[in-house]
């Protein structure tokens, strides 16, 4: 269970890993505010701690992922229920679902086009 943690460049070894769990699919768990991704593992949850013990806040976080053999991104997780906020898997306020696949794009241009 790889999650890897990215907040410049994905590198070749780093998305290697984070297609450990997946081979076709790789899970994104991204922090709108600061921009920083995390890929990879078995639960967005885990990648979601990981970007909260780096200082990350519960609200800024969204999940999603990209499927390697169609490059469709998807904006479709459980850590993105939110009562009374956003009442779906789906990530579904138009401005956070394009800043969460704004970022996912920007981190992986260079292996999903």
């Amino acid at each position: 269970m790889a999650i890897i943690l990215v907040e410049d460049k994905l590198t070749k070894e780093d998305f290697q890993k984070a297609r450990e769990d997946y081979e076709s699919y790789i899970k994104l768990t991204i922090d709108i505010e600061q921009e920083k991704a995390a890929l990879g593992g078995e639960y967005h949850a885990d990648a979601e701690k990981l970007l909260l013990n780096q200082g990350s806040k519960q609200e800024n976080i969204w999940g999603g992922g990209v499927n390697l053999e169609t490059k469709q991104f998807e904006t479709n997780a459980i850590i993105n229920l939110r009562p009374g906020k956003n009442d779906s898997p789906e990530i579904l306020d138009p401005q956070t679902r394009n800043d969460f696949l704004k970022i996912a794009k920007k981190v992986l241009k260079n292996y999903v086009r």
